[in-house]
C-alpha cells in the first residue's frame, strides 16, 4: 500500500493535525497537504467528514480516514514495514498510551 495516493486535509496550527503530520513523518509517507478553510468549509471536507465536520481528514486512494487518533493507528498499521509508532512491549505501549492521553487531556 505504501506509494499510494495519501492526501491531509488540515490547518496548520492545528494540535490534531501536527499529530498527524509527526507520524507521517515518523513513517516517512509521503502526502500531499491541503490546507482548509475552517471559516468558510468547502462542499469536499463534508463530503470527507460528513459526521463531525472537523480536521484532520487524511484520504488514502480516495477513503477518507477521520479523527487523529484513529488516523494515527492506521498510518501505523498501513505502513507496518516502517518504523512502528508505538514499543513492542505491552507495558512500554500501554505507558505510551497512558502519555499521550494526558497530553490530550491537558
Amino acid at each position: 500500500m505504501a506509494g499510494d495516493q495519501v492526501t491531509l486535509l488540515d490547518f496548520w496550527s492545528s494540535p490534531f493535525g501536527m499529530r498527524v503530520r509527526i507520524a507521517l513523518a515518523e513513517k516517512a509517507v509521503k502526502y500531499e497537504y491541503s490546507e482548509q478553510d475552517l471559516w468558510n468549509k468547502g462542499a469536499l471536507y463534508f463530503q470527507l467528514n460528513p459526521v463531525h465536520k472537523k480536521i484532520p481528514v487524511l484520504v488514502h486512494d480516495g477513503k477518507p480516514i477521520c479523527e487523529s487518533l484513529i488516523i494515527v493507528q492506521y498510518i501505523d498499521e498501513v505502513w507496518k514495514d516502517k518504523a512502528p509508532l508505538l514499543p513492542s512491549d505491552p507495558y512500554d505501549r500501554a505507558q505510551s498510551r497512558f502519555w499521550a492521553d494526558f497530553v490530550d487531556k491537558k
